[in-house]
């Protein structure tokens, strides 16, 4: 047999990978946002760890997370998309996305523990494992997007598999409400994965 379909293959497969690469590097912050958006979270986290408002303290701890912030931003600002002003992007994140995320969150939650309800009442349970399409990359993003699928009772995300720059979650669904990919991917993910595009690529 032919190794030339091999080959193809590979050589396709070496191309999506590259364009996925490219896509990812321009959509990257630069290294002074990373380094700001750090220094916020690592600074409000000592204010909040340390209780103490007084001048040196927020002095000591402004320029210990400084300095960290300028190492290790990479850790937490990696797979962050790119998108506007950083103080616009700040603003935006703390006070629009972040409480929308959670107020879903919130709503998806209590859904779920009544469907989930329901199903135990009337004995209608009907498990299956599915596999739906995300349209995240990042693994910060697709790590949030799983742990929020797993946090609403009746859905429980056993794997990810990443393939040809496409990117599956394998879910267990209590109560196996559609067969279609997509169908099932909009009744599992519902609005979580549209907000998480907002941030992480």
């Amino acid at each position: 047999m032919s190794r030339v379909p091999f080959y193809l293959r590979e050589r396709l497969d070496d191309v999506k990978q590259r364009v996925l690469f490219e896509t990812y590097e321009a959509q990257k912050l630069p290294k002074w946002e990373q380094v700001v958006l750090t220094w916020i979270l690592l600074f409000s986290f000592w204010t909040i760890i340390s209780a103490n408002l007084k001048a040196e303290n927020l002095l000591i701890g402004g320029l210990a997370t400084l300095v960290i912030s300028s190492f290790m931003h990479e850790m937490l600002t990696e797979d962050i998309r790119r998108s506007g002003h950083i103080l616009e992007k700040i603003l935006y994140i703390s006070f629009f996305v972040i409480p929308q995320y959670l107020f879903i969150m919130a709503f998806r939650l209590i859904e779920s523990n009544f469907k989930v309800a329901k199903h135990a009442v009337f004995m209608d349970i009907n498990p299956g494992i599915v596999k739906i399409k995300t349209e995240l990359h990042s693994n910060t993003g697709v790590t949030i997007l799983a742990n929020s699928i797993t946090l609403t009772p009746g859905t429980l995300t056993l794997d990810v598999n990443k393939k040809l720059g496409e990117t599956y979650l394998y879910v267990h669904w209590i109560s196996v409400e559609a067969l279609n990919r997509e169908k099932a991917g909009e009744k599992i993910k519902g609005d979580i994965e549209g907000w998480l595009r907002k941030i992480f690529w």
